[in-house]
């Protein structure tokens, strides 16, 4: 079953309360931040609270992921040693700007897989791209290792290397937000949109997320438990949608029925890409929980 990204929420690896909280709430991944939320002084203690979360705590149907340091330092390298070693978490590598980045970290979480004694490729890996360096090697990252499991974009950073800010319309963000989504779907990765930082505007984010949905992409990052709800309506499949992919699929098995080369529902034609739609509709109906009559298809 597809592995739901809807939403991604992060949480401050020096925050022990949020820490222990973060299972209660319904998003799909977890990101503990041991990176820019975390200050210089509180880094090792940080490291800490998160290992021993992973270690001691149960985050049942969550995906976990850490937000490492930059592994060319000596703090993200230390990441790497305590966060590989628990086999319980995806890797995310910040500020990746060329596939050599990601080469390098992957290398560096095979040496304490060996070390741990864990299954070569298990841990897994997602990068960030976050400043115009990163957008514009988007495809070259995304296809760098195949442990990558998503590419995400990070606003903030982005548009300060632009030298301009962020809009409520995102216009600055478009091109961004379409180099890292074609680069994953060239990858046949995930794409992850950045946070909507202003936790009291639900409308804007509404938009933000009904826009980077129909650009296609597969969940976001999220700042604040409050936005788990309104992103996940707008990812999640309508009973509407559900029963016109339903509908689409039982018109291509009756064809095939009848021997039929021609396929039409209500009197249109089917083609291949609106079925890869219908599958997708459903796959994502499926992995929500929501219930479906299988029947249905025919």
């Amino acid at each position: 079953m597809k592995q739901l990204r809807r939403t991604m929420l992060y949480v401050p690896g020096n925050n022990a309360g949020m820490i222990q909280d973060a299972g209660i709430y319904k998003a799909d991944s977890i990101m503990f931040d041991l990176e820019d939320s975390v200050s210089v002084h509180e880094k090792d203690s940080a490291r800490f609270l998160v290992f021993q979360a992973l270690t001691t705590l149960s985050y049942p149907g969550k995906e976990l992921v850490v937000r490492i340091n930059d592994p060319h330092t000596d703090t993200g390298a230390e990441d790497i040693q305590a966060i590989v070693r628990t086999g319980k978490a995806v890797i995310r590598l910040p500020k990746t700007e060329t596939p050599q980045d990601v080469i390098d970290c992957e290398s560096m979480i095979e040496t304490v897989e060996k070390k741990a004694g864990l299954p070569a490729g298990s841990v897994k890996m997602m990068a960030a791209v976050e400043s115009a360096a990163g957008v514009l090697n988007a495809k070259e990252i995304a296809l760098a290792s195949k442990r990558l499991t998503g590419i995400a974009i990070g606003g903030e950073d982005y548009v300060t290397d632009l030298r301009t800010n962020r809009s409520p319309e995102g216009i600055e963000l478009l091109f961004g937000r379409s180099m890292v989504l074609l680069a994953a779907r060239n990858a046949g990765i995930d794409a992850i949109d950045t946070v909507f930082s202003d936790v009291n505007n639900e409308e804007g984010l509404r938009k933000e997320t009904m826009l980077i949905k129909q650009l296609g992409f597969d969940g976001k990052s999220i700042i604040n438990p409050r936005q788990i709800k309104i992103v996940h309506e707008i990812f999640t499949p309508t009973e509407k949608e559900v029963q016109k992919a339903l509908a689409v699929l039982g018109a291509i098995h009756e064809a095939e029925r009848k021997g039929s080369g021609v396929i039409s529902l209500n009197g249109k034609m089917i083609d291949k890409p609106i079925v890869t739609r219908a599958e997708r509709v459903l796959d994502l109906a499926r992995a929500a929980g929501i219930p479906i009559d299988e029947g249905a298809q025919g």
